[in-house]
């Protein structure tokens, strides 16, 4: 099966060979061809060009672009997706008064939703979580992390990771899965953090590896969670059964979990709110992507990751959701480019790669992700007739992809 997209206004991310990521100043470049072609074979992309340099429109089904702007489909690194029910009594409670952390305090937060999923059977935690991945796919997101952290016991874990593995399966999208045991301590657990601990170590760790349902590891560093002593065990055993680290970390204090997440060569360090001049130090020269959730910010009015910090450093910088039951119940990775754009000052340029390739780095994959690039999948989205690729930030609230296409199928 051929598809042939043609008389495109702006094709961005184009590149000719796959590169891992964007840093620093390279971050405002973002490579366009205009007037241009693509050609999709099965389900990665075989050619591009300018119009110009098109010699044949044979192919099985042929898409006229003229006044859209086609780039990579969105890689969101960072979600929550897997969960049962919702939250929206302490959204009303926040708005009233009460921060994330009291809510905690009082038995909400991350306890509620595990209470509430440890009650969910499998297949309906199967059916709410699928909803979510089709809408994510119709906004444009074409590569998706998925983490565990809402179960906290052995069963509800284990259930939530399975759910994962079926949705990879049974949807075209990429799907990366990740063990989030050290979410948040269960009630039980309250006064024996480490006891709890070594049951996600000893009991619930061997298990995800034997069964294969996880890539990567995480935990929740931060004050009133996990210490950086916790962080750093966790990592260490995780790396013994060959989870890749990333990190929840920054997000209310900075207590040094960057520089664990370095030493421990973590892929990602995400939320990032709270960075130390020290944070930012410790990233340099480091193959650890700094990942910021400005959507996250914007929903529970928290400081925003100094992407400008960050960047003017030198440093790469990741966009993803954050997606979640109560800090970030959206998916919506347009709204987070122009939220990055708005709040973070980040340049269109910015956002998208670090949207993009960035994002995919974030996941492993940046030689199949990320990048108009032949070779790679063939996950695109087609804009309306818009001016230029700068309007799907300003264009923030409205919804400006026409097609979604995912392994060369048009959703």
């Amino acid at each position: 099966m051929t598809t042939l997209i043609i008389n495109i206004k702006e094709l961005l991310q184009v590149e000719n060979s796959p590169k891992e990521m964007v840093c620093g100043k390279e971050m405002k470049i973002l490579p366009v061809l205009k007037n241009a072609f693509i050609l999709i074979e099965n389900d990665v992309i075989n050619d591009f060009g300018e119009m110009k340099d098109l010699s044949n429109l044979i192919a099985d089904k042929i898409i006229d672009a003229t006044g859209r702007i086609v780039h990579p489909s969105w890689c969101d690194s960072h979600t929550h997706i897997v969960y049962a029910g919702n939250r929206e009594q302490e959204f009303v409670d926040r708005i009233n008064g009460l921060t994330y952390e009291e809510i905690a305090n009082n038995g909400g937060g991350i306890l509620n939703s595990a209470k509430l999923l440890q009650t969910t059977s499998e297949e309906e935690l199967y059916n709410q979580s699928s909803v979510r991945i089709e809408e994510v796919i119709k906004l444009g997101t074409g590569a998706v992390e998925i983490k565990s952290g809402y179960g906290l016991t052995l069963e509800a874990e284990l259930k939530m990771l399975r759910v994962i593995k079926k949705l990879n399966k049974n949807y075209p999208i990429t799907i990366k899965a990740t063990f989030l045991g050290a979410h948040a301590l269960p009630l039980e657990f309250k006064n024996n953090k480490s006891g709890y601990l070594d049951i996600v170590i000893n009991e619930i760790l061997p298990l995800v590896a034997k069964e294969n349902l996880a890539e990567f590891i995480d935990i929740f560093c931060e004050t009133g969670y996990f210490s950086v002593e916790d962080t750093e065990r966790l990592l260490k055993a995780g790396s013994k059964h060959g989870l890749i680290p990333k990190i929840h970390v920054n997000q209310f204090t900075a207590i040094g979990g960057v520089q664990a997440g370095v030493k421990y060569k973590a892929l990602s360090v995400d939320h990032l709110e709270e960075m130390r001049d020290e944070d930012i130090e410790a990233l340099k020269n480091a193959k650890t992507m700094p990942v910021a959730l400005p959507s996250c910010s914007f929903f529970l009015s928290i400081p925003y990751t100094p992407a400008r910090k960050i960047i003017d450093a030198g440093l790469p910088l990741a966009l993803a959701t954050d997606y979640n039951p109560g800090s970030t119940p959206s998916g919506n990775m347009n709204f987070v480019v122009s939220t990055a754009c708005i709040k973070m000052k980040m340049t269109p340029e910015e956002a998208i790669n670090a949207a993009t390739i960035n994002g995919a780095y974030a996941m492993g994959l940046e030689k199949t992700h990320g990048s108009i690039c032949i070779g790679k999948k063939a996950n695109l989205i087609i804009t309306e007739q818009i001016p230029s690729y700068n309007f799907i930030p300003y264009s923030f609230g409205n919804n400006k992809t026409y097609q979604v296409i995912i392994e060369g199928k048009v959703i």
